[in-house]
């Protein structure tokens, strides 16, 4: 993937620099002299000798410098309502281009593929720098750095904080080729795990049994077959299920999969034998090279963006403002925590057999419901025949978490329901009145439980959304710190999926319970997130690696990162079952999100308690986008830390034990 494009080589503005300084003194006075040194230093950083010589910066900074503060708040006001109409109109353009790609509506056409492709916001970075509009915005309003928001955060008004978030839209200046070129790289990486479904009525045992009917139907990997795997472990004779489909996930991780298994309905196979007759080989280490492309194009923005040099960087310090070095100390806090080992010896004790690799997604630590799943499928399809029935039930279900009827109503018609062609998303809007999207499947009978499970995570994903667009002060604030914590509040409502459906946990243990469930989720998790970080790093080491390096690579780290954190545990090693993450694949480094998310959570949860959720979360979400810390700070009431969840776990094995 190579681009022919120049590089973002600022102009030698020092001169110009100087001279603008000079003459905006001589205008406005010392009084002035801060944000002119401060805006001088921005704009000049982005300005090539594209933008004109030296006479024309000294001639824009003359003309746009505001000094009148009156007029500089005025400023701001126009500027924030514009971006609202400029980033919600592109925010529903892409999203209907890509209709075909993320929603079911039959067979995808040719066409969808480069209707995805095609983003219509690509070049306005370029157009806002060409007609100079991304300098006016440098020229006068801060982009502070992050660790100058940590020192002055605190201190700043709601205001200050917009006018911040505003200027640092513009702190990196990327081509429209390359922004091009990344969503097309996420578009065909989506599209392969989206379209990566697994019929486990076609997998043979090793004695060439079905373990599955061929009605059974397909799973997407590998949330769908991950998820068929925890429903095992309520039946007796699940083990023997769990073992094939644990089997399966390590040939798809080591691409010794036919490649006509892959979404096909008739295909018959074993993980245990050769290559079956017929076919045409194992999958040529797609997963890969698919992840391969994703990264040469995410590294095409590195030389656009000299103050974050590596998508790594660009991915923890600016996007979410939380250092790599301390996202990894609080990953690895779970993941060398005592409290480990005394949950396995819990779940060994509840499943009665030594522990195997796969018991690494046991989700039944937590107080069981009182009906089986059957039944639990049974009320659900009952009352969700199809996503129009779960759209229609919104308000109803924000009522029960304890929003205000006026709330639930607000945000409910502001949430639209669509059948999901993968396994399922949310995603929210930019402008006021536009609606959020929750996608999820469906299937023909109506919704399952493990559906409406789902559903509820993604709704929580979309309350977030509609209370931090649709309900906060400034646009330039909208949404959360970062990715990390819109997962918090979908881990908040699908903790709670059985109290939506009527149903309730009788167990005096269920709160220590629910608290060791929490660790071991995020157990769970931690060790993949530092396994996705470890494999990025090994990318950049190596830029030119082909599939087939990066396919032993990440083998080599999940086995590594396994046998680090989770062997000890397990007193089995030498898996790379960590690798099978399909977001790996398709979302950059998304990974580390989903365990800070249960961290995040939990503090939430802890602080929820005797608090009403529709009471709560409306203040919290309307904090918009401060750094993680403040943010946390202001909800609970103290910064982001793992200690609260390992203290619950801690006294919750007192209780159990």
């Amino acid at each position: 993937m190579v681009l022919l494009l120049p590089a973002l080589v600022a102009a030698d503005m020092a001169a110009g620099v100087q001279a603008a300084k000079e003459k905006l003194l001589a205008a406005h006075g010392q009084a002035q002299a801060a944000r002119i040194a401060i805006g001088l230093g921005q704009a000049a950083s982005l300005w090539t000798a594209g933008d004109g010589a030296e006479a024309d910066f000294i001639a824009f900074a003359e003309k746009n410098f505001i000094a009148d503060p009156v007029e500089l708040e005025a400023t701001f006001l126009r500027l924030d309502k514009t971006f609202e109409i400029l980033d919600g109109a592109f925010v529903e353009m892409g999203r209907d281009l890509k209709w075909g790609m993320d929603v079911d509506q039959g067979p995808m056409l040719k066409v969808d593929y480069l209707l995805a492709e095609y983003d219509p916001s690509a070049h306005m970075s370029d157009d806002l720098f060409g007609n100079k509009l991304a300098f006016f915005v440098l020229l006068n309003y801060e982009a502070p750095t992050l660790d100058q928001l940590i020192e002055r955060g605190p201190a700043m008004d709601r205001r200050a904080w917009a006018q911040a978030r505003l200027a640092n839209r513009f702190r990196t200046r990327l081509p429209a080729p390359v922004i091009q070129e990344i969503v097309k790289a996420y578009v065909q990486a989506d599209d392969y795990i989206s379209n990566y479904n697994i019929y486990l009525g076609n997998l043979r045992d090793k004695d060439g049994k079905a373990l599955y009917p061929k009605e059974f139907g397909k799973l997407i990997s590998h949330w769908g077959i991950r998820d068929e795997l925890k429903a095992q472990y309520k039946n007796e004779d699940g083990l023997a299920r769990q073992q094939l489909i644990y089997d399966t996930m390590l040939r798809i991780v080591r691409q010794e999969i036919p490649r006509e298994a892959v979404d096909n309905p008739d295909f018959v196979w074993s993980p245990y034998g050769k290559l079956p007759e017929g076919s045409k080989g194992w999958e040529p280490d797609t997963r890969y090279a698919t992840f391969l492309n994703l990264f040469k194009a995410m590294r095409l923005a590195d030389p656009y963006t000299p103050q974050y040099p590596t998508h790594i960087r660009r991915k923890f310090d600016r996007e979410r403002e939380i250092p790599e070095a301390r996202a990894e100390a609080l990953l690895k806090s779970i993941c060398t925590s005592p409290v480990r080992h005394r949950v396995a010896a819990i779940l060994q004790k509840k499943l009665g057999r030594p522990l195997q690799p796969f018991d690494l997604y046991y989700n039944t630590l937590k107080a069981a419901p009182a009906l089986p799943e059957a039944e639990l499928d049974a009320l659900v399809s009952a009352r969700y025949k199809n996503v129009a029935d779960f759209e229609k039930g919104i308000p109803a279900i924000l009522e029960k978490l304890g929003f205000s009827e006026a709330d639930a109503a607000f945000i409910g018609a502001r949430i639209k329901v669509d059948p999901a062609r993968g396994s399922g998303h949310a995603m929210g809007a930019q402008r006021p009145d536009d609606s959020a999207r929750l996608r999820t499947r469906v299937p023909a009978g109506g919704m399952n439980y493990k559906g409406f499970n789902i559903a509820m995570h993604e709704l929580g994903h979309n309350v977030e959304q509609v209370i931090s667009n649709s309900m906060i002060d400034y646009h330039s604030l909208n949404g959360v710190p970062n990715t990390a914590f819109t997962e918090a509040f979908a881990f908040l409502f699908q903790g709670r999926d059985l109290e939506m459906l009527g149903l309730t946990v009788n167990d005096p243990q269920a709160e220590a319970l629910d608290a060791l469930n929490e660790f071991w989720m995020t157990y769970e998790i931690a060790g993949v997130a530092l396994m996705d970080m470890q494999v990025w790093h090994w990318l950049y080491d190596h830029p030119d690696a082909t599939p087939a390096q990066l396919k032993q690579a990440v083998i080599r780290i999940a086995t590594e990162v396994w046998n680090a954190y989770y062997a000890d545990v397990f007193k089995i090693g030498d898996t790379p079952l960590l690798a099978v993450y399909s977001h790996m694949i398709h979302s950059a480094l998304y990974l580390p999100d989903y365990p800070i998310g249960h961290i995040i959570a939990f503090q939430l949860k802890e602080y929820m308690k005797g608090k009403v959720l529709g009471v709560e979360m409306p203040r919290i979400c309307k904090q918009g986008t401060l750094i993680p810390d403040l943010w946390m700070q202001k909800a609970v009431g103290a910064p982001l830390s793992s200690e609260p969840l390992l203290k619950a776990a801690e006294a919750a094995l007192k209780r159990v034990q």
